[in-house]
């Protein structure tokens, strides 16, 4: 399982990159690895509000449907439309396929998440 450090994790298995005022969020290696082939990304609409906690997207794989949740509240300003044709890539390397980007509201609210070796130890406790 691959964890990257200086990137902010959640419970549910997100993984979220800070640039300013904007957070990149996509699933971590631990998530693609437990769903297994990914087959489609159903990705929010740009210009979307929401809350943390709120799921915009949803990733299917050959396994299961699993919601992805923003870990933080704002406005969705871009999504990787790239995935739209090519799902696989997030099993590929899923901290370079991030699934959107989030202008935050509450930049305060990135506190609540996990570093890398909190979010590597979580990982080990629920395997």
């Amino acid at each position: 399982m691959k964890v990257v450090e200086g990137l902010k994790y959640t419970k549910d298995h997100e993984w979220v990159k800070v640039d300013g005022s904007k957070a990149i969020i996509g699933i971590t290696d631990y998530a693609q690895d437990a769903l297994g082939d990914i087959v489609f990304v159903d990705l929010p609409q740009p210009g979307s509000v929401v809350n943390a906690g709120d799921a915009p997207a949803v990733v299917e794989s050959v396994k299961a449907a699993s919601d992805i949740y923003s870990p933080v509240s704002g406005t969705i300003i871009e999504v990787n439309t790239e995935l739209e044709n090519s799902p696989e890539l997030i099993n590929e390397d899923p901290y370079q396929n991030w699934i959107m980007i989030v202008e935050m509201k509450d930049p305060g609210e990135l506190d609540a998440l996990m570093d890398a070796a909190e979010y590597e130890e979580f990982c080990k406790e629920e395997a």
